[in-house]
């Protein structure tokens, strides 16, 4: 019985797409929660402050900032979505990217710390940011917006699988 390469005998492949994992729909929420926190107000004193000491007419230019959150309303669905992460058994992959696509493989062995951090409202939204270190500071990698459980679970896997890995090095 011949082998096709890259496949095993029983025909499938040796190395099967990961298992992809996405962010909660809470992250998304906050993001846009944040939008509206930081426009709305915008708005409003520009049109208050323009309409006040430039007259009406340039009380229109306060439209700006409600354009701005027309636009950016659907980016961050689109951006939200474009996040995920899978576990491998030697490396973690993130991927992210709209317009330019990124990929980043952090390999186990080459970790050096892994954090867990949650801010105020992270904490209030129930999310939880996952901070990869390594030894180079280009291959920094974060997870944003996880379950708090999520991310102290991939903490603590990816502790045991760096130290693991570079107990050899």
């Amino acid at each position: 019985m011949s082998v096709v390469p890259g496949t095993s005998r029983g025909g499938s492949a040796e190395r099967a797409e990961p298992a992809w994992r996405r962010l909660p729909s809470s992250m998304l929420t906050l993001r846009r929660l944040l939008l509206v926190l930081w426009t709305v107000p915008l708005a409003v004193a520009a049109g208050v402050l323009l309409g006040v000491f430039a007259g009406p007419a340039w009380a229109a230019f306060a439209a700006l900032p409600v354009g701005l959150l027309l636009w950016g309303w659907p980016l961050l669905g689109r951006n939200w979505r474009s996040w995920r992460y899978a576990e491998r058994a030697d490396d973690l992959l993130i991927q992210r990217g709209v317009l330019w696509r990124e990929e980043t493989v952090v390999p186990y062995g080459r970790m050096q710390l892994v954090e867990v951090q949650s801010g105020p409202l992270q904490r209030k939204f129930g999310l939880a940011s996952l901070q990869l270190h390594t030894a180079a500071a280009a291959t920094d990698a974060t997870v944003p917006g996880l379950d708090p459980r999520e991310a102290e679970r991939l903490r603590d896997r990816l502790t045991e699988l760096g130290e693991a890995r570079s107990a050899g090095l």
